[in-house]
């Protein structure tokens, strides 16, 4: 038996198992790193799916109704739809991702109502009346101007109260716009999500072309481009993003990306320098200029897929930074511009609002969303440094 076991074939325990292999049960068996990318992929879901997963699924999660501004969580409000002439066509190639990221054109005008009651081929509401708003007197609507169809009454009637009327729950409440601020918070998802996203990818290209020329080359190219990320590292943040934003001379969505992305390739250029120092040494990067293989291709190839670990790593660190980064910006207002939900431009609606009842929750709301997903993206960062590290044991 003791040959067979020498001779024959190797047992279970002595198969060779790739490095990824551990890299994976590592990260598997931390359970704050694991916690985080769930709370990571359900915000992925919630932006991709978007107006599918709101409760105010309609346009005017990014528009205003006065009538409902500043409620409590947990209103429940009547909602009645009022069409509107030259309803919104299919969005064209340049608004395309403005449609996604700030919803459609709204086809219906809503409106809040205390009441409703039909009388032959009329409806006639009571509009809402809140807190600051002075009491109306009741308004008539044609059934067939809601409908815009001909019918008997009885059609009318339920046709209208299937489409036109909607009972609707605001969970967190409204904001001073009137909107609904649970939908707000899912849909901030895409700005904060995106912008971590766009802002990584600029730092990966932008740090790796740099490092790896620094490192691999050096001489005075290694000394230029160090003091060039010595320059930009000295300075803070936020300052340079909002040096890059007045650079631009515009605001928005795509400024806030490119801005924050410029500012965060020092640390992927420093971490890709350094390993190349070390990696253009080795036995396998001399095998390759004897076998004369050209430079570009022994860094893209041969070296810079050895630096996969210390890069993810990096990523998921900047992507909180970013987030961070955005959320600041927009708060000053030199960021995403409204009526865009960023939680950072939320952060600083509800501060406006700090005195009065409605300006503790329509603070705290986005500034626990932008704190939980940037905990969750340190604490995944963390899992992965230590899933990297060989040293760690496996449990």
């Amino acid at each position: 038996m003791a040959g067979a076991a020498i001779f024959g074939q190797p047992s279970a325990a002595a198969v060779a198992r790739p490095p990824s292999y551990y890299v994976r049960q590592r990260l598997l068996q931390n359970r704050p790193a694991m916690a985080g990318l769930g709370f990571i992929l359900l915000c992925t879901l919630v932006a991709l799916l978007g107006y599918w997963v709101l409760p105010d699924n309609s346009p005017n999660a990014n528009n205003s109704l006065v009538q409902l501004q500043k409620e409590p969580p947990g209103l429940h409000a009547t909602i009645l739809r009022l069409p509107v002439a030259g309803a919104a066509a299919a969005p064209t190639a340049d608004n395309l991702f403005a449609t996604w990221l700030r919803g459609r054109t709204p086809r219906y005008q809503e409106v809040p109502i205390e009441s409703y009651r039909f009388e032959g081929d009329s409806l006639f509401t009571q509009p809402y009346r809140n807190h600051s708003a002075l009491a109306d007197q009741p308004r008539r609507y044609a059934l067939t101007q809601l409908v815009g169809r001909q019918g008997t009454p009885a059609e009318l009637r339920q046709a209208v109260e299937q489409e036109q009327l909607v009972r609707r729950t605001y969970w967190l409440g409204t904001d001073k716009a009137g909107r609904d601020e649970l939908s707000r918070l899912l849909l901030g998802t895409r700005i904060s999500l995106g912008i971590g996203l766009v802002a990584v990818l600029i730092s990966l290209v932008l740090g790796m072309a740099i490092g790896a020329v620094a490192g691999y080359v050096g001489g005075w190219v290694d000394s230029l481009l160090l003091g060039l990320m010595t320059v930009v590292w000295s300075i803070p943040g936020i300052m340079l993003v909002i040096a890059i934003s007045l650079a631009l001379d515009s605001k928005g969505v795509w400024t806030s990306f490119v801005a924050v992305g410029l500012t965060m390739w020092v640390d992927v250029a420093r971490v890709v320098r350094g390993q190349m120092l070390s990696l253009r040494e080795k036995t396998f990067v001399e095998a390759g200029r004897v076998l004369g293989l050209p430079q570009s291709r022994l860094i893209a190839r041969h070296l810079l897929p050895n630096m996969t670990g210390p890069l993810i790593v990096i990523a998921t660190s900047n992507f909180a930074a970013a987030i961070l980064l955005e959320a600041g910006l927009s708060f000053l207002g030199l960021g995403v511009q409204p009526p865009a939900p960023s939680w950072g431009l939320m952060v600083n609606e509800g501060f406006q609002l700090l005195g009065t009842e409605a300006g503790l929750w329509l603070t705290l709301l986005p500034g626990l969303a932008i704190s939980l997903l940037v905990l969750s993206f340190n604490l995944l960062g963390n899992g992965l440094r230590d899933a990297y590290d060989p040293k760690t044991p496996l449990s």
